[in-house]
């Protein structure tokens, strides 16, 4: 479940330009794109089934239940989405396991972040067990609340999680800045009504009007991410 807020986060959200940042875990914050394809073409293996390469910007950045059930369609493999969901998340957690490498600029954001008081959520379409795993080599103290995929009714590219942690951030979704890696996380949070700052992974995403599009979190900042909200409000 999301985790409780502190009051004075909230205070401070209701009093700045920039409210809140609300940031995509897999391939924006953790280089964890790839892990999730080879735990993917790994499962289907073991059922019989190769997967084609062509299909892996299709899966990438969506709700487990639509990456998985694209590929029992596309593979037809005798298997359920409940079983196959739990393949998945087992073979992810046991590479997460081995250690989780931080996308360039990370650390360095979420430290400035916390340096500032700055309202801070994780929003991912992960299950809560990945995003539990992964907080503990991001740092839980990072974020004030995290919002899974299995915890809303409808999970990205739907604006629901993004306007959950806003809520749960006390911020309005106009003045909260979010960063995310994949087509699937930028129709979340456009629908939301929030500003984002794009860094594609692992297929390209076009310009359009309220998206900045950079190559790195190493461009990022606290004050970018501050005239990104005065420049769109």
């Amino acid at each position: 479940m999301t985790s409780t807020v502190p009051v004075s986060l909230t205070r401070m959200a209701a009093g700045s330009a920039l409210q809140a940042v609300l940031l995509d875990m897999d391939g924006t914050l953790v280089d964890t794109e790839g892990f999730w394809w080879d735990a993917e073409v790994e499962v289907f293996a073991d059922l019989g089934h190769q997967l084609d390469e062509s299909w892996r910007d299709v899966v990438v950045g969506g709700p487990m239940t639509r990456s998985a059930g694209y590929l029992i369609e596309a593979t037809g493999a005798d298997i359920t989405l409940a079983e196959v969901t739990g393949l998945l998340n087992d073979r992810f957690e046991k590479r997460i396991g081995q250690g989780v490498p931080m996308m360039p600029g990370a650390a360095r954001l979420l430290a400035e972040l916390a340096r500032h008081d700055v309202p801070t959520a994780l929003v991912s379409a992960s299950h809560r067990r990945i995003i539990d795993r992964i907080l503990d080599s991001l740092g839980h103290r990072h974020f004030a609340l995290s919002v899974a995929g299995d915890e809303v009714e409808r999970t990205k590219p739907h604006p629901d999680p993004y306007l959950l942690a806003a809520k749960g951030l006390g911020a309005s979704p106009g003045r909260c800045a979010v960063i995310e890696d994949t087509a699937t996380g930028v129709a979340a949070a456009e629908a939301a009504g929030c500003p984002v700052v794009v860094v594609p992974s692992v297929a390209p995403i076009a310009p359009a009007a309220g998206r900045v599009i950079v190559r790195s979190l190493e461009q990022v900042d606290l004050a970018f991410l501050r005239s990104l909200i005065t420049s769109t409000n």
